[in-house]
Formats: structure tokens, C-alpha cells, sequence
């Protein structure tokens, strides 16, 4: 087999053990998770792993956690070089050397896609709901930090393909947009209707 080929058969049982809910990612989601509830520091998961949650069902490699700087602080005095290592000195983001996964961080009050100052910040990860024993970002928080990003980061234009799947695979409603900062209203509009205007496969 060629070296195409071995990466395609080994996508194909990555997608395979995912969708079983059997994937590395999934194993360091539920181990971060744990520690983190263990150690009463407020987290909310959000990205791809949120969005299969919330029905837009797509494979992920990685978790991105919600955490705030203190929260971030006292993970890693607890367990840094226990199973987690930074990606490279002094970054937010870690690796659980366990499963070969990688965390990324987003912290609280810092802002979606460039970065800089906008309407839409992350939000404390106390706001988190429970699902299945794991904290996820909300709905209408994850849907407006995706636009907020997509549109302000070109290199982040699949933010808003996200919300475009995630409005046909959770049949999200039109009115939802009432639920988001105005800032991004008008895009979740315009992706509303480009859903609904799609032909059915």
C-alpha cells in the first residue's frame, strides 16, 4: 500500500472509532474533563466537539477548552508533566501525551477570530451547561463566537461554514438570531436563508 493509500484507510478508521465514540479525542475529552471537575475549575468544551454535541456530526482531532487565565493557571501547577505537556514553553495550549491529543485553550475576555477588540468576547466558562457529565459552551454562545470569528478572521472562514451545517443537521431556527449579540445577527440571517435555500441531498 502506498503512503496515499495508508492515509486514507487511516482516516477511515479514524472516523470509524469516532463516530463510536471510541476516538483518542474523545478519551482526552472525558480525561480533561474529569480532572477539571475534579479539581472545581470552571470549563465549557466548544469547537468541532461542542458542534457533534449540538448535531453537526464531523470528526475532530483536537478539543478546544474554554477556561479562565486562573483556571488555565491552576490546571497546569496540577498537572503539567502528569500526562499534559505545553505545545511549547509558556503556551496556553497543551498536549495530553497519554492519547496524543491536543488542547487548545481559549480564554475568558479574550476575543474570536483576529483577536482583537469586538461585541463578542469569550465568556466566563461558569455559563457552561451540563451534557452527559461534560460542561459545553452553549448553544447561542457557541453559534455567536463562530460568526464573531469567521467574520473578523479570513483565515476563519470555516467558523461560519460551521454555523451554516450546524443550522441544517440541528434545524436551528430562524429566531435564534434574537438570541445573539447584534453584531452578528445579520450573518446568522443571511446563513439561515442560504440553509434553507439548499436543495435537499
Amino acid at each position: 500500500m502506498d503512503a496515499a493509500g495508508a492515509r486514507f484507510h487511516a482516516a477511515l478508521e479514524n472516523a470509524r472509532r469516532f463516530f463510536l465514540g471510541e476516538a483518542d479525542v474523545q478519551k482526552a475529552l472525558r480525561k480533561v474533563a474529569r480532572l477539571l471537575d475534579g479539581d472545581g475549575i470552571a470549563y465549557a468544551i466548544a469547537g468541532a466537539m461542542a458542534l457533534n454535541a449540538y448535531g453537526y456530526q464531523r470528526v475532530s482531532v483536537d478539543i478546544d477548552l474554554l477556561l479562565t487565565s486562573e483556571g488555565l493557571a491552576a490546571f497546569k501547577a496540577r498537572h503539567l508533566g502528569r500526562g499534559y505537556v505545553e505545545k511549547f514553553p509558556n503556551s496556553r495550549g497543551m498536549r495530553d501525551t497519554e492519547h496524543g491529543v491536543n488542547i487548545d485553550v481559549l480564554i475568558a475576555g479574550e476575543y474570536p477570530g483576529d483577536g482583537k477588540p469586538k461585541p463578542v468576547a469569550f465568556p466566563d466558562p461558569a455559563v457552561a451547561s451540563r451534557t452527559e457529565g461534560v460542561a459545553l459552551l452553549p448553544l447561542e454562545k457557541l453559534v455567536e463566537l463562530k460568526l464573531a470569528s469567521g467574520l473578523s478572521a479570513p483565515h476563519r472562514l470555516k467558523d461560519l461554514a460551521d454555523v451554516l451545517e450546524l443550522i441544517r443537521a440541528a434545524n436551528l431556527s430562524e429566531d435564534l438570531a434574537n438570541r445573539l449579540d447584534p453584531s452578528v445577527r445579520p450573518k446568522y440571517a443571511e446563513l439561515w436563508r442560504a440553509a434553507r435555500s439548499a436543495p435537499d441531498e
